[in-house]
């Protein structure tokens, strides 16, 4: 097979091998052409080509066929078949006719063998056209065929049998009385004629796969059927010997038909790469040649019987009959010709008719337009969509209805599109405004397509969609309460403004805005009230933000400003510059705001951050943002500038709280005990607890250091839990070891409410750890305004139920003081640290203190000062009436070990006293017992 292909069809596709092969095959056909007309040089040789050499021939074809139709032909593979089949037959028709002539040396008998396979040689080549044949679909298509094909056949038959088959058969008949001479000499011509009529009818039907290849079939048997008319012609068949010209023929019919189907293959284009589409311009005149070749078979068919009655022949009865059923089969083929017409007139018209209802009904504009741009139809749905009726608009351009912006962008699509090869980009879409007949801009979306070298638009009115686009678009990008810019669009702006022309303008900033307060508007006049205050800080943040900046709220009660610099490169004018805008946007935002019948006053924190070479937007924004939160924790109202500090400040303090929430499951923290002590008698009367942290590198941080940095409830709720609970446990331990002091825990008011731990957790841990009634004091801070104070006085009123004593701690620093002294049950003031620094040395602070001290005394409470440092300020205190006193002129937090020592010791030195008295610890103070009156000393 290989080597087959290698001789008919190289695998290459190039153009240059199968020129080669072309010209192989041409050079074959004409050597034996010239050897034939030659003679060969001898009679045995001449002998020997005709009747083996075409034979050899003929088993190529059968062979090329065969192999072909096994390699994939597809639907087209039994027609390939069939013609191996119809060659091998010629084969072995020639190979007998070579074993008479050569082999035998005899002439070949009529009839013989090869008679019969040279007859069976025309049926499958019919078959084989069938199939490759365009089938019909329908019957009428069919019986048009089988007429077509007697149209051609009855013509041809007409013309030969007045020329030479009624000779022939009056010859057979006096020489032999016998019939099969005479059916056999008529046999060939007339299976001849079968298979030219299949030949010339199905011509102009073949199907549209493997064309170069059918072609190549058909001329092949055309050639082999011409070769075989001339063989039946009287005239050369009583002359004809093997070895002659008329032999060359047959060989080159074969050798093409071998060539057929790898020369079709070799021409196939490579899949996946389509070429530009054949040109068209012959398809016109073969339809009209496929439909007159009938009727001009008919017409020579009448012509030749008109000949010989004019000429005065006698006509044979064969071609008058022949004649009629020529004339009958066109009337027929007329007849359903004129009903097909008929039927195919209806059905265009309906088809016509559901079309323009189509194009008229439809909410869709239809246009067709000239070369030139004139519009040259218009469907009647232009007055719905454009308010124009069709008929004014036929005629004129199409660019006098579009938007002048948009008219270039649509002809520079429109030329493009024309430019490109239809195959490629069949249609194209183009949008664009045209102008409705009230005079406003319509937007219209348009697939375009070519149509007779103009243009077929199908035009739709998007306005509503393209207005809802930009409305989604804008609720996108800006913040549905105050219609501001949102963070997105806040971002995109910030970017475009570092990366634009003015990336190197180092006059940009962009500032942070915080409204303090805001949470406390939202609590106490509504959630309602809070958004009207929003929507006016909006309105006034826009309206003090230059006509190039950009105003934009974050979230929540979160603004921001992006102010684009104005080239300066002084950077102490740029920051003057925009620390004045930052400086007026805080003023304009304080000012009071009118919510329904009240006024409600907010202040503004802001952050600035300057543009820098090489910034992003996320960093920019980071550095505004950390400013921001700068200028709220220095006092609020105010506006801070960004200082790279400022960053490592936030870097250092997520690494100490990082190594806090480590610290936290490691077991790192430490619980040290402040003595409180008696200051008439220095007797140590509790302990406070106190949490200490030491870290990997050995520092030991102080509560308001960790506490400072956390900044995770969560991780500070776990910090006071473990303080509540190794206090306890530590007590415990020492009164069973007969050290009988009290325990101070400070404890947020939100953590006694707190629902986890459940509210039984301080019951769990007296029941568990045996601590005795009054030996654990809560010390309780007054300035969480979350917490509920009906709450808190019922949960603290449980607690002392349970013998645990409450202490009021930092009293005299928050406002809610006395709102809580006059609520919450109280056993323990606790003064806060900073009325007890400068008691010494301010006479109003003193009255101060000395008031508030008053106020204890005369609701019989225990009071306690914190940090106390100094003997002045223990004398100082004691002389106003303090009870007790907590700091450095007495000791330091302690550990376990040294506290016990402390304790055995029993009291310390108190400035004042000149021989102080040996106390146990604790001795002298009597434990509560239920009445304010009676409430012992405090723990811290």
């Amino acid at each position: 097979m290989s080597a087959l292909g290698a001789l008919l069809a190289p695998r290459s596709a190039s153009g240059s091998a199968g020129m080669r092969s072309r010209i192989l095959l041409g050079f074959v056909c004409a050597a034996y052409s010239v050897g034939a007309a030659v003679g060969w040089g001898s009679p045995q040789v001449a002998v020997f080509m005709g009747d083996f050499g075409l034979a050899a021939a003929a088993l190529i074809a059968a062979v090329s066929c065969f192999l072909y139709a096994r390699a994939g032909a597809g639907r087209l593979r039994p027609a390939w078949l069939l013609f191996s089949l119809s060659s091998l037959m010629a084969a072995c028709g020639n190979a007998v006719w070579g074993w008479y002539e050569v082999i035998l040396g005899v002439p070949v008998p009529t009839p013989s063998l090869a008679d019969v396979f040279f007859l069976c040689f025309a049926p499958p080549a019919i078959v084989g056209l069938l199939v490759l044949a365009k089938r019909p679909v329908t019957r009428a298509g069919w019986v048009c065929l089988a007429l077509d094909a007697w149209l051609i056949g009855g013509s041809l038959l007409t013309l030969a049998w007045s020329l030479a088959l009624a000779h022939t058969t009056h010859l057979a008949g006096f020489q032999d009385a016998s019939v099969a001479p005479a059916a056999l000499s008529l046999a060939y011509p007339l299976l001849d004629i079968v298979l030219v009529s299949m030949v010339l009818a199905l011509h102009f039907r073949r199907a549209g796969v493997n064309r170069s290849a059918v072609n190549t079939a058909i001329a092949a048997l055309a050639l082999t059927v011409l070769s075989d008319a001339v063989f039946t012609s009287p005239l050369l068949r009583s002359t004809y010997h093997s070895g002659q010209l008329l032999d060359a023929g047959w060989f080159a019919g074969s050798l093409l038909l071998a060539y057929a189907p790898w020369g079709a293959r070799r021409a196939a284009r490579p899949a996946g790469r389509p070429g530009p589409p054949r040109a068209i311009a012959s398809r016109p005149i073969a339809g009209s040649l496929a439909a007159l070749t009938p009727y001009l078979a008919a017409a020579v068919c009448t012509l030749g019987i008109l000949y010989n009655v004019v000429d005065g022949r006698r006509v044979d009865r064969v071609v008058i009959f022949t004649g009629c059923t020529v004339v009958l089969a066109l009337v027929v083929r007329q007849g359903i010709m004129l009903l097909d017409n008929i039927s195919l007139t209806q059905e265009l018209a309906q088809k016509e008719n559901h079309f323009r209802s189509l194009v008229q009904g439809s909410s869709d504009v239809i246009m067709i337009a000239a070369p030139n741009g004139t519009l040259r139809y218009v469907s009647p749905a232009a007055a719905g969509v454009y308010g124009r009726e069709a008929e004014d608009l036929v005629g004129s351009e199409l660019s006098s209805i579009i938007h002048p912006d948009d008219l270039g962008g649509v002809v520079h699509e429109l030329r493009r599109f024309l430019a490109a090869p239809p195959h490629e980009e069949p249609t194209t879409r183009i949008e664009c405004r045209f102008r409705s007949g009230a005079g406003d801009w319509l937007n219209v979306e348009s697939t375009v397509n070519r149509h007779q070298g103009g243009l077929l638009l199908n035009s739709r009115d998007v306005t509503e969609r393209v207005r809802l686009q930009a409305q989604l678009q804008h609720n996108a990008e800006h913040d549905p309460l105050t219609d501001l810019p949102n963070r997105a669009l806040f971002t995109a702006r910030v970017r475009q403004a570092l990366g634009g022309r003015r990336s190197g303008d180092p006059g940009t900033a962009v500032l942070f805005i915080d409204l303090d307060g805001f949470k406390a508007v939202n609590d106490t006049i509504g959630h309602q009230a809070g958004d009207e205050l929003l929507v006016q800080a909006a309105r006034r943040l826009q309206d003090s933000v230059r006509a190039g900046d950009t105003a934009a709220r974050l979230g929540g009660d979160e603004f921001a400003a992006l102010i684009m610099g104005d080239g300066t490169r002084d950077q102490g004018a740029r920051e003057y510059q925009v620390h004045e805008i930052a400086d007026r946007l805080r003023l304009t935002l304080s000012q009071p705001y009118r919510i329904g019948p009240s006024e409600v006053r907010v202040a503004a924190s802001i952050g600035v951050a300057f543009a820098e070479p090489a910034i992003s937007p996320t960093d920019l924004m980071r550095n505004a943002d950390l400013a921001m939160y700068r200028a709220k924790a220095g006092g609020k109202d105010r506006v801070e500038l960004y200082a790279p500090q400022m960053q490592a400040d936030v870097v250092r303090r997520s690494e100490l709280a990082t190594r806090l929430r480590t610290a936290l499951s490691d077991g790192e923290f430490a619980l040290l005990h402040q003595p409180v002590v008696h200051l008439a008698s220095g007797s140590v009367a509790a302990v406070a607890a106190q949490a200490r942290w030491r870290s990997a590198q050995g520092i030991l941080f102080t509560p308001a250091e960790f506490l400072r940095v956390g900044g995770d409830d969560d991780r500070t709720a776990e910090l006071g839990r473990w303080l509540l609970e190794e206090a306890v446990a530590q007590a415990a331990d020492r009164a069973r070891a007969g050290h009988h002091v009290s325990v101070s825990v400070r404890l947020p008011a939100a953590r006694l409410l707190d629902a986890v731990p459940p509210p039984g957790s301080i019951e769990a841990l007296l029941t568990r750890h045996g601590l005795p009634s009054g030996a654990l004091m809560i010390e309780v801070a007054d300035s969480d305004p979350r917490v509920s104070f009906d709450a808190l006085e019922q949960r603290l009123v449980a607690l002392r139920r349970l013998g645990v004593r409450i202490a009021l701690d930092g009293f005299g620093s928050g406002f809610a003081a006395i709102n809580a002294l006059r609520r919450l049950p109280i056993d323990v003031l606790k003064l806060d640290r900073n009325l007890v620094e400068g008691v010494v040395e301010s006479a109003r602070l003193h009255k101060i203190t000395s008031g508030l001290l008053r106020i204890a005394c005369d609701l019989g409470l225990q009071s306690v000062a914190d940090g106390v440092d100094v003997p002045e300020q223990v004398l100082a205190l004691r002389a106003m009436g303090c009870t007790h006193g907590q700091g450095m002129a007495f000791s330091g937090p302690l550990d376990e070990y040294r506290l016990r020592r402390a304790l055995v010791r029993g009291e310390f030195p108190v400035p004042g006293i000149p021989s102080p008295r040996p106390v146990m610890a604790g001795g002298s103070i009597p434990l509560l017992t239920g009445s304010h009156a009676e409430t012992p000393v405090p723990p811290t």
